[in-house]
């Protein structure tokens, strides 16, 4: 584990804010000495000792508890219960921050069942590895050392020894900015529900927890609500900050108190912003060059009107999956283009998912890097570890297997297009929470297959890859180089 980037030195200790305590020296050698010593272990001990089975283990208990929840009759108006199907691909949806939903959620669920979509929504948003974390903390009263490696590396956080208070800043940040939605919220939906106090709260607190973690369902069925710009700009701006993850937003509220330039900014801001605002700009020129004269997208609307529309069209298909109205009329082209938007998802660490903008434009500088011939992957002035541009191809590849293996199992499932296949499929994976129709109560066949796709995209590769296989020490033989041809 010599290779692993850390900064656990003494001289650490203050920047940690008090945190240095935490961990020692030999943290490492003491816990590969205690794995390597025959003794009877715990069940908990065995569970906290393989942190990414712990994550899939807490996420599928989740599952399983939404899922019994929506089954009640209390959580739904109709007379017959909710069939297991649908209330276990609304449960992964809402526990994923997907938001696809195959029933109307404002008809179908009662107060009681938006409540368990709401905290399920809230659970998903907050990160599994956050809350598998603290359930190792709580259990063992510190975190194993393995554990504490897969949680820098979901809060992408390079000190080990600042974890905890990272954890608890993510929590904090969470709340203030759904705090700050709700309260931005509420005007504008207090003049749309003429007065209704308690109507008003109960939306506003609904949209303030799904637009954050960028969870589609909506509490009324009028979707974003984009000619009331009071109500419909809260939402995208809590989405789209949702979008960044929190090592960005951490570092963004640090930069800000300390006044740093955006020159000093690290270079994982840096490429999150750059690549999320290139984006964003596609996307307006492409809703608004190629879906200028769409009726149900635009419906004939001046130009104002028109560019309100894209912007919304722009922001929201990343990740949040609000008015799905226009989206299945949308052209075959557009569909294609949408999906390769949702692969790629939000940033990391993010309540977004899919292969996140950073492993994208890292992809993007290794092509740079080869076709001009360097051998060195550089962006702002610093050098890319060779390591890092092998994850990003490594998780590229893998979710791009995981997305035609999906599209190819609806098409057999559903009998659908191969370009609808794949929307619903780049969605599933995105957690964008669109559908073109192929997720559908009446086929439970396609539920299952959009389910995992939304669990993998929830949980990441990288964590069922750690659960399946933990890290080894370091390979003490290298063989001789030999070139190949590619391309």
């Amino acid at each position: 584990m010599s290779n692993l980037v850390f900064d656990e030195s003494s001289a650490n200790r203050e920047a940690s804010h008090g945190y240095a305590w935490w961990f020692s020296g030999d943290t490492f050698e003491k816990a590969a000495a205690e794995e390597r010593t025959r003794r009877k272990r715990s069940f908990i001990h065995h569970l906290t000792s393989h942190p990414g089975r712990l994550t899939i283990i807490y996420f599928l208990l989740l599952v399983a508890l939404s899922t019994s929840l929506l089954l009640l009759p209390v959580s739904s108006h109709e007379e017959e219960p909710t069939s297991f199907s649908t209330a276990f691909f609304t449960a992964v949806s809402a526990l994923s921050t997907c938001g696809i939903s195959i029933v109307n959620a404002t008809t179908h669920w009662t107060a009681f069942g938006q409540v368990v979509l709401l905290v399920s929504v809230q659970m998903g948003g907050l990160g599994v590895m956050t809350f598998a974390s603290l359930i190792a903390l709580a259990a063992n009263h510190h975190m194993k050392a393995t554990q504490r490696l897969l949680t820098a590396n979901e809060l992408g956080n390079t000190k080990l020894n600042e974890i905890r208070g990272v954890l608890t800043v993510v929590i904090t940040t969470t709340f203030i900015i759904e705090s700050v939605t709700f309260l931005a919220l509420f005007p504008g939906l207090y003049g749309i529900n003429r007065g209704n106090v308690r109507h008003t709260a109960r939306e506003a607190l609904f949209f303030a927890v799904m637009s954050y973690n960028n969870a589609g369902f909506t509490p009324d069925g009028a979707g974003l609500h984009v000619n009331n710009w009071a109500v419909g700009m809260p939402i995208m701006a809590s989405a789209f900050c949702g979008t960044l993850g929190f090592p960005v937003l951490l570092n963004l509220m640090r930069c800000a108190r300390h006044r740093t330039p955006p020159r000093r900014w690290s270079l994982h801001t840096k490429i999150t912003l750059v690549t999320t605002f290139s984006l964003v700009l596609l996307s307006l020129a492409w809703f608004l060059l190629v879906e200028w004269d769409n009726p149900f997208l635009f419906k004939g609307a001046d130009v104002e009107t028109r560019l309100r529309y894209g912007v919304v069209a722009a922001v929201m298909p990343r990740s949040s999956g609000f008015d799905l109205s226009w989206v299945p009329q949308v052209s075959e082209p557009t569909k294609v283009f949408m999906s390769v938007i949702m692969f790629i998802g939000g940033g990391s660490t993010s309540t977004a998912g899919g292969i996140r903008v950073t492993t994208f434009a890292v992809i993007l500088l290794i092509c740079r890097a080869a076709f001009t011939g360097h051998t060195d992957i550089n962006a702002f002035r610093r050098r890319i570890p060779t390591r890092v541009a092998m994850t990003a191809v490594s998780i590229t590849a893998a979710c791009l297997f995981l997305v035609l293996s999906a599209s190819l199992a609806l098409m057999l499932a559903s009998g659908c297009s191969l370009t609808d296949a794949l929307f619903d499929a780049c969605s599933s994976f995105g957690l964008g929470g669109y559908s073109v129709g192929v997720a559908r109560e009446d086929n439970p066949a396609a539920l299952f297959i959009l389910a995992t796709a939304m669990v993998v995209g929830r949980l990441g590769p990288m964590t069922i890859a750690y659960a399946i296989n933990r890290p080894r020490a370091l390979e003490s033989i290298r063989y001789p180089n030999e070139p190949i041809v590619v391309g």
